[in-house]
């Protein structure tokens, strides 16, 4: 049975249409983490399940309810986290904690969740002299205070340092591990790819691809990539006669490379023409190479990441979608 639900939801301002029949479901112990780039349809969204926003058209509930009409009852179930803002300025922490605590019959410890957010060195700090990150992990932990059923997250990890990241992400998983249904939009996409069990992603108000960060990184199906970063400028040709045939290895950008290895079926003799070789097969003999030249090498990474994925759907759908472009490729 789904926590959360959005069928074919219209978000519109004004003559534009800032969401478009968008469809999805999320269950309990489950983060679905909504991608996109700016201005396509994300925080309109959430903001329909928070109840902040009526929808144009469509049908959206939590928890089995309308979260506008049916908001005063819902309220007490979710935790919301907003991208800025919320807080009195003169609020400090451990003040802003213990006040939302009382308004929940049964909620987390403020002690408690200012040393899980570690904020405790500042508890005494109005919330306008923290850092951005401070402030960050403050929003999340209000959100938390009230033992929520459904978790709103709108970029939580914005602007947070390294160690504020790690508690984001301890916290949400904790959440989720207890049952909870984690929403979170970001630009991160790191990120998602740590915390996300299901990515959807949305370019112009629409869906464009929908699955886990494993089944979207894997969706070609038709390649075996390492990417690793070394000096800039290795002769790359030495490399690519190592690997064999049909194998693509670029300078992306300087001291980032990128070896692909498609996998083509068979042709007409029956002969490969490329070589059918693993991921992992493929990494050994990039590192190994590397390693009888003395070179230094780092952040090695095996198969496509979850930016890899991303980027190559918007810009398919970009293709897909924008008339110049489509004018363009037949010409």
């Amino acid at each position: 049975m789904p926590v959360v639900r959005c069928d074919d939801l219209v978000v519109r301002y004004g003559p534009r249409t800032a969401v478009d029949r968008v469809s999805f479901a999320a269950g309990r112990g489950e983060v679905l983490c909504i991608l996109g780039p700016n201005g396509a349809g994300k925080t309109s969204t959430v903001e329909c399940l928070e109840g902040y926003r009526r929808p144009a058209a469509g049908v959206v509930r939590v928890l089995g309810l309308d979260p506008v009409a049916d908001h005063g009852s819902l309220v007490s179930h979710i935790g919301v986290m907003l991208q800025r803002g919320g807080v009195y300025p003169m609020l400090p922490p451990r003040r802003a904690l213990r006040l939302f605590a009382s308004y929940y019959d049964n909620p987390e410890d403020p002690e408690i969740l200012l040393d899980l957010v570690r904020l405790r060195p500042v508890a005494r700090t109005p919330w306008r002299r923290l850092s951005g990150g401070e402030q960050a992990r403050l929003s999340l932990a209000l959100a938390l205070v009230g033992r929520p059923d459904v978790l709103l997250l709108d970029e939580p990890t914005a602007g947070v340092d390294p160690e504020g990241r790690l508690a984001v992400r301890e916290l949400i998983r904790a959440a989720r591990d207890r049952g909870a249904c984690v929403l979170l939009t970001t630009h991160e996409l790191n990120e998602a790819e740590r915390l996300a069990d299901r990515v959807l992603v949305l370019a112009r108000g629409s869906v464009v691809a929908e699955g886990s960060p494993a089944s979207l990184m894997g969706e070609p199906g038709t390649s075996r990539e390492v990417a690793f970063g070394a000096p800039p400028g290795l002769d790359l040709e030495p490399l690519r006669s190592v690997i064999g045939r049909g194998v693509t290895v670029t300078e992306e950008e300087p001291g980032r490379y990128r070896v692909e290895a498609p996998v083509f079926p068979e042709a007409a003799t029956g002969e490969t023409v490329a070589p059918d070789i693993t991921s992992g097969a493929l990494a050994a003999a990039v590192t190994s190479w590397l390693a009888e030249r003395d070179v230094a090498f780092r952040d090695l990474r095996v198969g496509r990441s979850l930016e890899d994925a991303y980027l190559d759907v918007l810009r398919s759908h970009d293709e897909a979608t924008d008339p110049y472009l489509d004018g363009r490729r037949r010409r």
